[in-house]
């Protein structure tokens, strides 16, 4: 059975950016190591502004392209995107389709047939699919920078809702970033 993991970057205020990403720039090291994190997911499954700020990967410039961010490149294409969202109509990225509804049951469903994780992108998304008790691992890229945006990394979830981790992996980056991969016990 694949698992589905949820991966963020966030300020240490427990902070996602809102379409500006200057505070998370990544570090030496971080890239390649954000790669390998992501090089076993078979499918990501989006909200639509997560997508739209992934598809960025679709078609970069590569002219003056590091090779540690050509390598994630090839590793977000190689892979099958969900899309939930009823406004957008389309999608122009490859190995992409659009579903209106996120369903419990479907997910369910891909994780018992896949031979691949899955990675569920974006707050709202990934509340869901916490509340739903599909989420297996969490892994969070903590940046020492606050932001005091609006949108928390993990979005609110009911009050009667207790989510309970067991640290599996850390890691320190230069410039002083974390790397937290927790188990989500339930």
């Amino acid at each position: 059975m694949a698992k589905l993991h949820y991966v963020s970057i966030m300020s240490l205020d427990g902070y996602i950016g809102d379409g500006h990403y200057d505070w998370s720039l990544p570090v030496e090291g971080s890239t390649a190591f954000i790669t390998e994190v992501m090089r076993p997911i078979g499918t990501y499954l989006y909200g639509r502004k997560n997508f739209e700020a992934m598809s960025y990967w679709e078609a970069p410039d590569l002219a003056n392209m590091a090779a540690d961010k050509q390598d994630f490149m090839h590793v977000w294409q190689s892979a099958e995107k969900i899309v939930y969202s009823k406004s957008l109509k389309s999608v122009a990225t490859q190995r992409t389709r659009l579903e209106n509804n996120f369903d419990v049951e479907k997910i369910r469903e891909m994780k018992m047939r896949s031979n691949k994780d899955l990675c569920v992108g974006g707050p709202s998304l990934a509340a869901q699919a916490l509340h739903n008790n599909l989420v297996d691992e969490i892994h969070l890229f903590v940046v020492p920078t606050t932001i005091g945006n609006s949108i928390p990394v993990i979005s609110v979830l009911p009050k009667e809702f207790v989510l309970r981790l067991e640290l599996l992996e850390e890691r320190r980056f230069s410039e002083s970033w974390l790397y937290l991969r927790y188990r989500v016990q339930i």
